[in-house]
């Protein structure tokens, strides 16, 4: 399982239009609005990098109105809830 967390600038009046469809993406996990340097930060859960290559590259550039991303690769994770397991069986 690939995670990773996808930072995003939309434009101010369509922010909730542009987390709606984030959130009915598949591979996209979460999708919070959020104070600070960013509008919006989706989590990313795929099977693959190539998977996630094709997320980012490829169906977030459907999504209108974001005006620029920058996507994190989690290399591990820190948590008391096993994600992996949870995300396996469809939690």
């Amino acid at each position: 399982m690939v995670t990773s967390i996808i930072l995003i600038h939309a434009e101010r009046t369509k922010i909730n239009e542009v987390a709606e469809k984030l959130a009915e993406m598949e591979g996209i996990s979460e999708v919070y609005s959020v104070s600070g340097n960013y509008d919006l930060v989706a989590i990313a859960r795929v099977p693959a990098n190539e998977d996630l290559a094709d997320l980012v590259t490829k169906k977030l550039l459907t999504i209108e109105h974001i005006l620029k991303s920058e996507t994190m690769l989690a290399f591990k994770a820190f948590s008391r809830h096993d994600l992996e397991t949870m995300f396996s069986v469809g939690m």
